[in-house]
């Protein structure tokens, strides 16, 4: 623009893509994401599962924040084939924090009765939050009591890998090691997209185990 006029007006060139453009790449997006759905979904289920490792150990330790009977039905199997003679397993806590809340521990022993679990320890533990961290730091002070350097803990698949990283954080460090069986039901990495209950069992897992992974041990 010549004159005053280029004082006060300037003029630009603007590209804007065509609807022809943006449909093809929207086409190009759902074509790859049904294309790959069941790699993804294979790949986020697995990563919320721990790698299995059962060798012998001083004990089992059934992880009970969610009652599960299943776990308890694994760690039966587990103790008969010689993995560990001692069974542990958290329980709320009561008034007195030393004994566990009576309802939660029968729940506790009907399951292992079920299962056929015998020679089972409830450790009382806090139901704060985050809980799996305050639950893991009662653990460990219980098994450096019992002189425990060795477990071998059973959960629920998809909450496996998030209690690695908090046993990692609170076991390492005091001298205990442990492995990890992860347990499924219905519901494994393979096929948890074909039912809503699997989708939000996976969507709430993979939640918490960012939230863990990126805050709660980061702040501890």
């Amino acid at each position: 623009m010549a004159g005053w006029g280029r004082h006060f007006f300037y003029r630009k060139e603007v590209w804007k893509t065509t609807w022809t453009f943006r449909l093809t790449v929207l086409f190009v997006f759902i074509a790859v994401a049904l294309l790959t759905r069941n790699v993804l979904a294979n790949r986020i289920g697995k990563s919320l599962v721990c790698v299995e490792h059962a060798n012998p150990s001083d004990a089992i330790l059934v992880e009970n924040f969610d009652p599960e009977y299943l776990v308890f039905e694994r760690a039966a199997t587990l103790k008969s084939q010689g993995v560990a003679s001692r069974v542990f397993v958290p329980v709320s806590g009561s008034a007195d924090p030393e004994y566990p809340d009576a309802s939660s521990n029968g729940v506790v022993n009907e399951f292992a009765r079920v299962a056929r679990l015998t020679n089972l320890t409830p450790i009382p533990i806090h139901q704060s939050e985050p809980i799996t961290l305050n639950a893991a730091m009662d653990v460990r002070d219980f098994l450096l009591k019992e002189h425990m350097r060795s477990v071998i803990f059973v959960t629920p698949g998809f909450r496996s890998q998030r209690s690695v990283l908090v046993y990692e954080k609170i076991f390492t460090p005091a001298g205990i090691q442990f492995g990890c069986v992860p347990v499924f039901g219905n519901q494994t990495p393979e096929n948890w997209t074909t039912s809503w209950h699997g989708i939000q069992d996976v969507i709430l897992q993979l939640g918490k185990l960012q939230y863990y992974r990126f805050y709660v041990l980061r702040r501890y």
